[in-house]
């Protein structure tokens, strides 16, 4: 195998993954989210949660595009069973911020003023990391993914080249989840106080849309299925 066709696969394996993830995850868009969700807290604060995020996402990808299929398989669960759970969440979260008032505002600002290290930890994942900025969508691509550019070929070597790729993808969009984080505020600085308020519904509303289309690409999956299986079992009938 010649460096050019590992490199090629490299780099092949490197942009499936970033032309794959990155429009599911759209940093930019989910950045707003992030400033609604960390009202009040400071700077610092916010620069720690972006860093534990970037990191979270890399590890949960990385599990997903290596072992996802493997650990679905194990617990019988499917794709789409991912996807309505996943979307529900999202949804839910989405519907609490678009029915957020300026008291329930002022409330969170307090309590972010006084982040400790056990919810900086805490909240970075859950919801920061999933299912806000990496969601089953996001998880379900990337285990799809793993099952076409992670699975063994006849060269370990080009199967080395090619995780390689997609592991350095990862990390790629993981750094750009955390650049836009880390700098939010500064990007929404610019549409001012009104700007800013708008634009944090008008994200909520889209990730409230997100999280209704992710829950119905796995129910509407599920009800075929479940369609097709009485027709079959209709027609087996005597």
């Amino acid at each position: 195998m010649s460096i050019t066709s590992l490199f090629s696969a490299f780099a092949s394996s490197l942009l499936v993954v970033l032309a794959t993830l990155l429009p599911i995850v759209n940093p930019p868009s989910v950045a707003p989210i992030f400033l609604s969700l960390t009202e009040g807290a400071s700077d610092a604060a916010r620069r720690e949660l972006a860093r534990r995020i970037a990191r979270n996402i890399f590890m949960l990808l990385l599990g997903a595009i290596l072992l996802g299929s493997l650990v679905l398989d194990f617990f019988g669960i499917s794709l789409d069973i991912v996807r309505v759970g996943g979307g529900l969440l999202v949804v839910n979260i989405a519907w609490r911020l678009l029915a957020a008032d300026s008291g329930e505002s002022k409330r969170a600002a307090k309590i972010a003023e006084a982040f400790t290290p056990e919810m900086l930890r805490s909240k970075a994942f859950f919801p920061l990391s999933f299912p806000i900025t990496c969601g089953p969508g996001t998880i379900a691509s990337t285990i799809a993914i793993g099952a076409s550019l992670v699975a063994p070929v006849e060269a370990v070597t080009l199967t080395l080249a090619r995780t390689a790729g997609a592991i350095a993808g990862l990390a790629l969009l993981a750094a750009l989840v955390f650049l836009c984080y880390r700098y939010a505020q500064y990007l929404l600085r610019l549409l001012g106080e009104t700007g800013t308020v708008v634009f944090l519904r008008l994200s909520a509303f889209i990730l409230l849309c997100v999280g209704i289309q992710i829950f119905w690409s796995g129910a509407a999956n599920l009800l075929s299925e479940m369609v097709r299986v009485g027709i079959a079992a209709g027609m087996a009938k005597p």
